[in-house]
């Protein structure tokens, strides 16, 4: 559903070359990848345990940190997982004030594909927000927001999502 939403396919060339640059998604049999890595289809969650690497979410734990680290270089970072998938790894303190976790109120199964939607619109522009104070106003023509501070140090913001 969140490729569905997303449509790569459809995007205008400068919003799928700001997808390939923007986007990271991590999966549970790959760990983090690209919009234009060439994968097998599969069906498989984050929520699995498999025997051998046991739990998906601590088996990626480690491998994820370094490789999300660097994707995230300086900017903000506005992380469309799922809860499912955010356990698999949190940014650390130094991360955590240009986090973004977006959140769909009310968890229905049209989550995801709204998630899909953000992912969308957040490609479409060629605004590159650097505070995360400034996305209400970038989403907010197309979704309700409402951005939430930390609860504490060392957590990132909570952007409540709602597709109009």
């Amino acid at each position: 559903m969140l490729y569905d939403a997303l449509d790569l396919a459809s995007l205008d060339l400068a919003s799928a070359r700001r997808a390939t640059r923007r986007l990271v998604v991590v999966s549970a049999l790959y760990g983090a990848v690209r919009p234009t890595d060439r994968l097998a289809p599969y069906r498989l969650s984050m929520g699995v345990s498999l025997p051998g690497p046991g739990p998906l979410a601590s088996f990626w734990r480690p491998h994820l940190g370094p490789v999300l680290e660097a994707a995230a270089g300086l900017g903000l970072v506005v992380d469309c997982r799922s809860s499912t998938y955010a356990a698999a790894w949190a940014p650390g303190e130094a991360l955590a004030p240009r986090w973004v976790q977006v959140r769909v109120p009310g968890a229905t199964h049209m989550a995801k594909h709204t998630r899909g939607l953000v992912a969308r619109a957040l490609c479409r522009t060629p605004a590159d927000p650097r505070r995360v104070q400034d996305l209400p106003a970038l989403l907010g023509q197309e979704f309700d927001v409402a951005l939430h501070e930390p609860a504490r140090r060392g957590r990132s913001w909570i952007l409540d999502v709602v597709a109009r």
